[in-house]
């Protein structure tokens, strides 16, 4: 077998579960920090500035699931029986939030139901996620190439920890959105909540740093055993500084380094994830190699990827560049 093709299909899904984390995060923290605002038009404003992208941003998703599917079949075979029900869950709350967005308008005034959607399809989504990322992290029962466990098994403290972190780090992408892209009351919104979500994300990401290698020798052996220490104890305390970076820029009042140091904040938290976990795609026992396709398979998948994924990442970025700026009240998709 071709060694390079498991790394190559490996890093396309990692880049699509990245763009989608922090793209559809930000939207789903505006459906988290719903509730916070008491003005109809301030709720509107909220629904607003995020309205053009996010169906985009579920692309990366679709893009990431499919990619699992076609290059890794042993690790979705395995994967997807194991977290059925949080998948499951996840989606039905992104269906319920996506319909949201269309008969909110319509419903005015008796859409009270439809924000409710809103708010508890993005929190339920979010917590799911985190929940899914936490019952793999801690490991999948395998035996003879298929899934061992029971249907619950992802229902740990772990997990649900992970969930809550989850929602409590697209908040801060919510918030730190709200105050790149709107001004007036939502903006202060964005700037009361973010210092507050901040240390919960931070705390959260804390916890989860040192709860994952005193419950998993292979993860303490891998960032605390030499030589590998010296080379990354420069990522958290990377975090440290952008966290610092963070809580600066929104005291000081600036609008956009906020949302980029949030950014860079999740990439590095990612960054940690991967250094634990790799090159296994099934942990504690399966690598990219163990669950991978056939070469043929991969090749091919592979080819149409090379013309699909520009012309995905050139409209995301034709889309974000054409919806540049703050958006005023009054503006947006009805």
């Amino acid at each position: 077998m071709e060694w390079y093709l498991p790394v190559i299909w490996a890093g396309l899904i990692g880049t699509a579960v990245a763009m989608y984390v922090i793209l559809d995060g930000f939207d789903l923290g505006i459906g988290i920090l719903f509730p916070f605002a008491r003005k109809e038009e301030d709720r509107d404003l909220m629904m607003n500035s995020v309205a053009p992208f996010w169906d985009g941003n579920e692309t990366w998703l679709v893009l990431g699931g499919g990619g699992l599917w076609v290059a890794f079949p042993l690790a979705y075979s395995i994967i997807m029986p194991a977290l059925y029900l949080p998948v499951i869950g996840m989606l039905l709350a992104l269906v319920f939030r996506g319909v949201s967005f269309e008969f909110r308008w319509v419903a005015k005034p008796t859409h009270h139901m439809w924000d409710i959607a809103f708010t508890g399809g993005s929190i339920v989504a979010a917590f799911l996620q985190g929940v899914i990322l936490g019952g793999l992290l801690q490991g999948i029962d395998v035996a003879d190439g298929q899934y061992a466990g029971g249907a619950f098994d992802w229902l740990t403290p772990f997990s649900l920890f992970v969930g809550l972190a989850v929602v409590a780090g697209y908040a801060l992408l919510g918030a730190t959105w709200l105050i790149m892209r709107t001004s007036g009351p939502v903006q202060e919104l964005g700037r009361r909540y973010a210092p507050t979500l901040l240390l919960v994300v931070l705390a959260a990401m804390g916890i989860i740093s040192l709860w994952t290698p005193l419950s998993i020798g292979r993860v303490a052996e891998r960032w605390f055993a030499t030589p590998n220490i010296f080379f990354l104890w420069p990522i958290p305390l990377a975090a440290l500084l952008v966290a610092y970076g963070i809580w600066r820029w929104v005291e000081r009042g600036r609008e956009v380094l906020p949302f980029i140091g949030t950014i860079l904040l999740f990439l590095l938290g990612y960054a940690g994830l991967v250094i634990s976990n790799v090159p296994y795609l099934v942990p504690p026992n399966l690598t990219f190699w163990d669950t991978a396709a056939a070469p043929s398979s991969q090749i091919f998948f592979l080819m149409g990827t090379i013309f699909l994924l520009p012309m995905v990442l050139g409209y995301t970025a034709f889309v974000y560049w054409v919806f540049r700026g703050k958006i005023a009240p009054g503006e947006g998709y009805h």
